[in-house]
């Protein structure tokens, strides 16, 4: 799996000034939950889709709790962990938490 590592605000504003029609999806991950874990092995271990249908970011919640309070700003989303952000031409067009992320879900929603 190719994640992005989100580090700074920067990348952020990137993504949300997008506006090339293109998908880019965050997960945020908190690295002391067993349940965001198990999500994260699952999802990794599940994921087939091709790097030029959607760049994949990864966020450390406990690491840059600021990025995360800014995506949920930024893109009007409410917290919460684990949690996937599907963001299309700078605007979520869906997000998961929990057990509602799947690589098939974000397939779907890649489809539409």
């Amino acid at each position: 799996m190719n994640w992005i590592a989100l580090t700074n605000i920067n990348q952020i504003k990137e993504i949300k000034d997008s506006l090339d029609n293109t998908f880019s999806a965050i997960f945020k991950h908190s690295t002391r939950c067993g349940i965001s874990r198990m999500v994260l092995k699952n999802f990794e271990n599940e994921f087939d889709i091709p790097a030029s249908e959607v760049t994949m970011y990864y966020l450390d919640l406990l690491n840059f709790r600021d990025l995360s309070n800014a995506i949920a700003t930024d893109f009007n989303v409410m917290h919460q962990s684990p949690q996937l952000v599907l963001i299309k031409s700078g605007k979520v067009i869906y997000n998961a938490s929990h057990g509602d992320i799947s690589v098939d879900s974000l397939k779907n929603q890649l489809s539409k």
